[in-house]
């Protein structure tokens, strides 16, 4: 098949077309801007445009099918050109949906916890050589591609994301996928900009949890209200398995989850993370794996990229830098780094940078979510704000909104930097949150303050 991608340069996106050309598909696409890593990584596999741009003549008769990327507009001259033309448009999820149909769907939903959960499963199937089709949003260790695709596999793994499918669908993706096998890890309120209201929010679970297959099975955090209500509502004839964070201990820096072989040292730690242990465990054994199986597999998880991810470490000191940026990420995040270095001062510092976070009424519902820190501060760039098309949002509404008086906010990325870099990180823990770079952060600078280099 021939294939041409519209807005090829996304991390989704262009893992998709590496998916494709390693199947032996013909793989064409265009985009106005790409960045590393997609650039090189396109380029590698020759597949990088030659020219940055959209040119409509790229779309003709011999394309078989056309996959509409998020960053395209509905006016796209590509996609104006390949309607003209009649030819098959998909959005992304649409596409591995049709790629999977005739295979057993294991899809993993939630505000929350996906990316890590799909992660682990993936690492136990991984480290036990049981082969599966998979789409996950982070670089695993071992994986080549965020993206398999084969026409042999029975199963695949996909992470069911509630975002928007692309311009022209605004279905979330995760109801495209029609899963066998569904979890859903917790619902708290995010992407305001489409969900306007918490009601309409938690709907999209609801369409996602009626949407599995007859006879296919939901298994679920019991420990979130929201998903508790959401699936135990549902009239769908599925199996429901609720589940529910296991009893661990941290000890000098060591989370011990308890199993029933007894103590066993894991290499990931905080509540939340013990939490999308247990439901991988599920899916796993819903998969065929055994609880022993799965115990010795997940021993040897790290993380996901870019989840509470090490980036440096001295004598006495230790920096980890996570993707979290909602209220319930930052919170959990937050309250998991203290837990495993309760003795040590932690220093927290948030980036608003999603068109949610710098939404002034939006802001309220990060309450409490720095509260375990012994030092908070927030970053956030004004200009950010003016590019979103958003109200002013001030620093006294930020520090209302986390009720901390004593919250350090910078909006200029030197003094930010200036100040991190003046710290005394002696018997301290730095936790950096940001799905962003705090308007351009040396991380290399830091990592050799922390790890004394």
């Amino acid at each position: 098949m021939k294939i041409h991608f519209i807005a090829i340069g996304g991390s989704a996106m262009h893992n998709l077309a590496l998916a494709l050309e390693h199947k032996g598909y013909t793989v064409t696409g265009s985009d106005d801007v790409i960045f590393e890593p997609s650039k090189g990584r396109l380029e590698a596999k020759g597949l990088l445009p030659k020219d940055f741009g959209w040119f409509p003549e790229k779309v003709e008769d011999s394309v078989d099918a056309v996959i509409l990327g998020m960053h395209a507009k509905p006016d796209n001259p590509e996609l104006l050109r390949a309607q003209e033309l009649g030819v098959k448009i998909y959005s992304y999820p649409e596409f591995l949906y049709e790629q999977s149909k005739y295979k057993t769907r294991v899809v993993i939903g939630g505000s929350h916890g996906k990316t890590t959960i799909t992660s682990m499963i993936l690492h136990v199937l991984h480290y036990h050589d049981i082969p599966v089709d998979y789409m996950v949003g982070a670089q695993l260790e071992g994986f080549e591609r965020m993206v398999h695709l084969t026409e042999e596999n029975d199963f695949i793994v996909l992470e069911g994301d509630e975002y928007l499918s692309s311009p022209i669908d605004r279905r979330p993706k995760f109801h495209l996928y029609q899963p066998n096998i569904a979890l859903l890890s917790g619902i708290a309120w995010d992407h305001i900009n489409v969900f306007p209201t918490f009601e309409n929010y938690v709907e999209q679970f609801q369409i996602f949890v009626d949407g599995i297959v007859r006879g296919g099975s939901i298994t679920y955090n019991e420990e979130d209200k929201a998903v508790k209500e959401v699936v135990e509502a549902s009239e769908n004839s599925i199996r429901k398995f609720p589940y529910a964070t296991p009893a661990y201990r941290v000890e000098n820096g060591v989370t011990l989850l308890d199993t029933p072989e007894g103590e066993m040292p894991i290499e990931i730690f905080g509540q939340h993370n013990l939490n999308n242990l247990a439901g991988a465990k599920w899916i796993c054994q819903n998969m065929g794996v055994d609880e022993a199986d799965f115990y010795e597999a997940i021993a040897s998880f790290k993380g996901a990229s870019k989840r509470l991810e090490k980036i440096a470490e001295g004598a006495n000191k230790v920096a980890y830098k996570d993707f979290a940026h909602s209220p319930s990420k930052v919170k959990a995040t937050t309250n998991a780094v203290k837990e495993q270095y309760p003795n040590r001062k932690l220093l927290a510092c948030l980036e608003l940078h999603t068109y949610s976070s710098l939404n002034a009424e939006f802001l309220k519902e990060y309450n409490g979510a720095l509260n375990a820190a012994d030092e908070a501060v927030v970053f956030y760039s004004p200009n950010a704000v003016k590019i979103k098309q958003l109200a002013e949002v001030t620093e006294k509404q930020i520090a209302e909104a986390l009720q901390r008086e004593d919250i350090h906010i910078f909006t200029d990325p030197k003094t930010f930097q200036d100040y991190l870099f003046a710290q005394d990180f002696e018997e301290s823990t730095l936790l950096l949150m940001s799905s962003g770079n705090y308007g351009g952060l040396e991380f290399a600078r830091l990592k050799g303050i922390i790890s004394d280099e």
